[in-house]
């Protein structure tokens, strides 16, 4: 049958219409998802897997990727001459305000670089050296051996636990450390559980904010990440100290409320 010219023309212009709708609300839907999916990414708890960038491990937490971690190869690095000018420790562990009977966890201590200058410092005390390499802590045992230091235990963590009892520590450091966690949240819900009563967390993460800090962007945290993510496992911020050269340290003790 054939259709009337004003008939046609007005069925290909409801068409045209309807078509053109279709495809604005295709385009709001998508939008709406991927904003959507954005803002959830930005506020979970939970981890997402994305395409993994170049230092990067494809898991996400809290909108950030998880960094790849270092390997005992690289251990060179850590004890290299001009950190004491690059990073200047010594300032870091002074403002610890550590107490002569405290127990120290070292969180990623890798070759036990600040576990060994801490330790005189602890002497009624003692360092815990957490690393989930077993060739660092072989490399850290020799140090130790070396220098006489006899109030360092090694403890070989896991990806998602630090492996230390409850209650047990007044202070967990991580220097430059936290972002290469493969977990996290699991390791930290460990570290929060290991505190005395009055416990403390410190980290050491290289600024984010600056782009003159030549380190690898997902080697590098901004203040508000880091406390977004301590807040996660019950953790509240207590001061940022930024007297180091490159470097946020960013004091926390355990929360009354508990985990966000």
């Amino acid at each position: 049958m054939t259709c009337h010219p004003v008939l046609a023309q007005a069925k290909t212009g409801r068409g045209l219409l309807v078509s053109t709708l279709q495809g604005i609300l295709m385009v709001a839907l998508l939008w709406g998802l991927t904003a959507c999916g954005t803002t959830t990414l930005q506020a979970s708890t939970e981890y997402q897997t994305v395409s993994p960038s170049s230092d990067g491990i494809g898991r996400v937490y809290l909108g950030r990727e998880i960094a790849q971690t270092m390997g005992h190869e690289g251990a060179g690095w850590l004890d290299r001459p001009s950190r004491v000018l690059q990073e200047r420790p010594q300032i870091a562990i002074a403002a610890l305000d550590l107490a002569p009977s405290d127990t120290v966890a070292d969180i990623g201590a890798g070759t036990g670089y600040f576990a060994r200058r801490i330790a005189p410092l602890v002497p009624q005390g003692k360092v815990l050296a957490v690393d989930i390499q077993p060739e660092m802590l072989a490399l850290l045992q020799t140090e130790l051996e070396a220098r006489g230091i006899d109030n360092v235990e090694l403890v070989l963590g896991q990806p998602d636990s630090p492996n230390l009892p409850p209650n047990s520590i007044d202070l967990a450091l991580m220097v430059d450390a936290y972002h290469e966690f493969d977990y996290p949240r699991e390791m930290m819900q460990g570290v929060v559980a290991a505190l005395k009563p009055g416990g403390r967390v410190v980290l050491a993460e290289y600024r984010a904010e600056n782009p003159m800090v030549m380190i690898k962007r997902l080697h590098k945290m901004t203040v508000a990440q880091v406390r977004r993510e301590m807040a996660a496992v019950g953790l509240e911020w207590i001061k940022t100290d930024d007297r180091l050269p490159e470097q946020h340290l960013l004091f926390f003790q355990r929360s009354a409320q508990g985990p966000a």
